[in-house]
């Protein structure tokens, strides 16, 4: 049996002392002055022995207490000197390991404090993975960015929640980033990169929005040269009309009057042009008045009607519920007819939009051409079309109109082949 070193030490002395007693007995057992003596002596010897067993023992003790606390983490727990000048070094020196431990870990919670309030206040979306990684943790930026709690991401993988944008992160490497525009509108910044967590690797994900800010710098750009141009057409155009209704009253012949006039048409078409690009810069803010939208939406599907009906598309009205609010009618008359012409130059003979008009939404679906996903990334862009003779006008003058009434939509096709565009109510 392998006893501890203190046990044995205490049965070596105790096993010496009792053979001593027993030896110096039976020899000095007629001499009893002698007997006695060696006894004492003996016992001062047990005295010096147990003595020194404590001396040695007092060093294994408060190693000990020291393991203990540091084992709790309590690092606050010191020694005071004995007088023992062995014992008194390594309290000193446990003294001073104790107090770089007490101080470094009062920097690594003060460090992790300010960093977890530093995520919990910071204005950008930043999910934080576990050594697996699924999500371990998600700041309140993120929360509202996703329209999720914690606890409905907490311990999933990206792929696995169902969100496009975090699905389109799914192959992300740590250090790369990506500019992603998900719906065409909305542009964000990804970047995934890592840390150390206990020696093994920890990656995190950060999402910006960057919408405002490019929304901004871009109106701001073609606002300037909408302008410009407008400018020097409109001038030209002013000038150059005058001159051919001056030349068209002078000319006699036939022809060259209708060379003149066709001249001026000319002038007139892109004059009006010209005027619809301005229309977007020019845009007014809303006026609002209460209306009912569903009313609204109604009167738009009657006025669609019978070009619908022209192109053998069939438009239904399916869903009406009172929905008043305070609104800017013409603007949003004109957002409708934007949307619901796009939605009938999708389709074609025999397939069919829907209308729904409800008090939180209005939804506009077709199951026409599907939006291709190279378009859908553009949609909203500034004279971006697909058609020949499109301008790229009515989904940006769509997206001034609802970001200044302050509505939530999207533009998307579904995974059934049907495009919906959604504008919501707060």
């Amino acid at each position: 049996m392998n006893l501890p070193l203190r046990t044995r030490y205490l049965v070596y002395i105790s096993v010496v002392h009792l053979a001593l007693i027993a030896l110096i007995g039976w020899v000095l057992r007629e001499q009893k002055v002698l007997f006695i003596a060696s006894e004492v002596l003996i016992l001062i010897s047990g005295y010096v022995a147990v003595r020194i067993y404590r001396a040695f023992q007092q060093p294994s003790e408060f190693i000990s207490s020291g393991i203990e606390a540091i084992r709790d983490k309590d690092f606050t727990v010191k020694f005071v000197p004995t007088g023992n000048q062995e014992v008194d070094e390594l309290i000193t020196v446990y003294n001073l390991m104790i107090d770089q431990l007490r101080h470094e870990r009062t920097k690594q919670v003060e460090q992790q404090f300010f960093l977890e309030k530093l995520i919990e206040a910071a204005p950008i979306a930043i999910l934080i993975f576990d050594f697996d990684g699924r999500i371990a943790s998600v700041n309140p930026q993120a929360s509202q960015l996703l329209s999720v709690t914690s606890e409905d991401v907490v311990g999933k993988q990206l792929d696995e929640l169902g969100f496009s944008l975090l699905a389109q992160m799914a192959d992300l490497a740590d250090g790369e980033s990506r500019i992603m525009k998900p719906n065409g509108l909305e542009t964000y910044k990804v970047l995934r990169s890592n840390f150390m967590d206990r020696g093994f690797r920890r990656s995190f994900l950060i999402i910006e929005e960057l919408t405002p800010e490019i929304l901004a710098s871009e109106k701001k750009a073609y606002s300037k040269v909408i302008r410009m141009m407008a400018h020097e057409v409109n001038n030209s155009i002013g000038a150059v009309n005058s001159i051919l209704d001056v030349t068209q009253s002078y000319v006699s012949e036939p022809d060259v009057q209708h060379a003149v006039r066709v001249a001026i048409e000319r002038n007139d078409r892109l004059n009006l042009f010209m005027r619809r690009f301005a229309d977007i810069v020019r845009l007014p803010q809303p006026q609002k008045r209460s209306a009912d939208i569903s009313e609204i939406t109604r009167n738009v599907v009657r006025l669609m009607q019978s070009q619908a009906e022209g192109r053998g598309v069939a438009l239904n009205y399916l869903t009406a519920e009172p929905n008043v609010r305070l609104v800017d009618v013409e603007q949003v008359e004109q957002v409708l007819l934007n949307i619901l012409k796009n939605a009938l130059e999708a389709c074609e003979p025999g397939q069919r939009i829907e209308v729904f008009s409800t008090s939180q939404y209005v939804l506009i679906r077709d199951n026409g051409q599907p939006i291709p996903d190279d378009v859908a990334m553009n949609l909203f862009n500034p004279f971006y079309s697909t058609k020949p003779d499109g301008q790229g006008i009515g989904l940006t003058l769509t997206r001034e109109i609802l970001m200044n009434h302050q509505f939530v939509f999207s533009l998307k096709t579904n995974p059934d082949g049907w495009t919906e565009f959604l504008i919501e109510f707060a």
